[in-house]
């Protein structure tokens, strides 16, 4: 079986779907052969620039010329053409591993569809992502398969698209193995980057789903009732916007290298993440891998991801999330209970992602 995925999310920095397409190219040989599955992996990108990716598993080729992704994209949302086998040659499946599935001409479609934002909040997303609600629906007319990272989204996959239960799989997300390791930051650690030795960490973009505004006003809420209340670190993307610098309590790391943000989340007195909406929620698996609390919002995939091991509040409730922010310092945080956050966090392993998939491209 000769498998080609889209692997244009490695390219630049790698975000949750980067992240997702990596470990899924790195775990997929393997996967084949637990499955008894003789096969071939390769991947290509969608880019005018550039595209060439330096850091691929051994046995696994990149194939396919330098095509923009918006004009793909463009054409796609019209019609059935180019065919993908046009671009990257014969290929038994194709996986389109972030909402966008080619066309093909004999070869399985896979698509993964990491949420519905793009339909159920669509004033929350760009205008690229926007694109989705046109490629997703024709991919499905044309008998694509859907894999989705949690049972909450293929139940809201099979509603919105009126599917059935055979043509959506999921293949939960995984934790990196290095997160049940990694220790808290040192004194040293945090007084060099100029952050506080008590926090709380928010580990996302600054996209409107993320629901920071939200957090920002529960945090200073905390504040008023607590003097005491740990201060708030704002990582990843939306520890670069310069516009939240200088409020009360709140600190920008900018962007940070896996290892820095490992170490800075293990150091957390909880990591908070109050989304709108969420296809998975991998930074709360990460936590609970570290052995840190988890403060939620009540979507559905964070809920399922988080278990009895993460304390919730509606996602536009102020007050409630302060309330849950203050019983979280309040919880047990000794030994039995960062054993007991690591242990549900093993449940999710990228070579069971991996494994799952294959199961889907087998049955599509």
């Amino acid at each position: 079986m000769l498998i080609t995925l889209d692997a244009t999310p490695l390219l630049g920095t790698r975000t949750g779907i980067g992240r997702y397409t990596a470990h899924l190219v790195a775990q997929l040989p393997g996967a084949l052969a637990r499955r008894g599955a003789e096969g071939a992996v390769r991947v290509t990108t969608w880019t005018a620039r550039g595209g060439r990716l330096t850091d691929l598993p051994a046995g696994v080729r990149q194939v396919g010329p330098r095509v923009p992704a918006r004009v793909l994209r463009a054409l796609w949302s019209r019609g059935d053409r180019p065919r993908v086998e046009s671009l990257v040659g014969r290929t038994d499946v194709f996986h389109g591993t972030n909402f966008v599935s080619p066309p093909t001409r004999a070869a399985r479609e896979v698509v993964t569809v990491h949420d519905l934002t793009y339909a159920l909040h669509a004033s929350t997303v760009s205008a690229d992502s926007l694109r989705y609600a046109e490629l997703v629906p024709r991919a499905l007319r044309r008998g694509a398969h859907v894999l989705v990272p949690s049972d909450a989204v293929a139940d809201a996959v099979r509603e919105h698209y009126s599917l059935g239960a055979d043509r959506v799989s999921t293949t939960p997300l995984g934790v990196d193995p290095v997160w049940f390791e990694v220790a808290p930051p040192s004194a040293t650690w945090l007084d060099d980057r100029a952050l506080p030795h008590d926090y709380l960490v928010f580990v996302g973009s600054l996209d409107p789903r993320k629901n920071l505004r939200v957090l920002l006003e529960a945090h200073a809420r905390l504040r008023a009732d607590d003097t005491d209340a740990p201060d708030l670190v704002l990582a990843g993307p939306a520890g670069r916007d310069t516009s939240l610098a200088g409020r009360p309590g709140v600190h920008l790391t900018g962007w940070l290298p896996d290892a820095d943000l490992r170490t800075l989340v293990a150091g957390a007195r909880a990591l908070v993440l109050p989304s709108l909406d969420e296809g998975f929620g991998l930074p709360v698996v990460e936590a609970l891998a570290a052995g840190r609390p988890v403060v939620t919002s009540r979507a559905p995939a964070l809920l399922e991801v988080g278990g009895r091991h993460a304390r919730t509040a509606p996602a536009e409730d102020a007050d409630a999330l302060a309330d849950a922010l203050g019983a979280v310092l309040r919880d047990a945080d000794d030994d039995a209970s960062r054993r007991e956050r690591r242990a549900w966090a093993e449940r999710f392993s990228w070579s069971r992602c991996a494994d799952l998939t294959v199961d889907a491209y087998l049955a599509a």
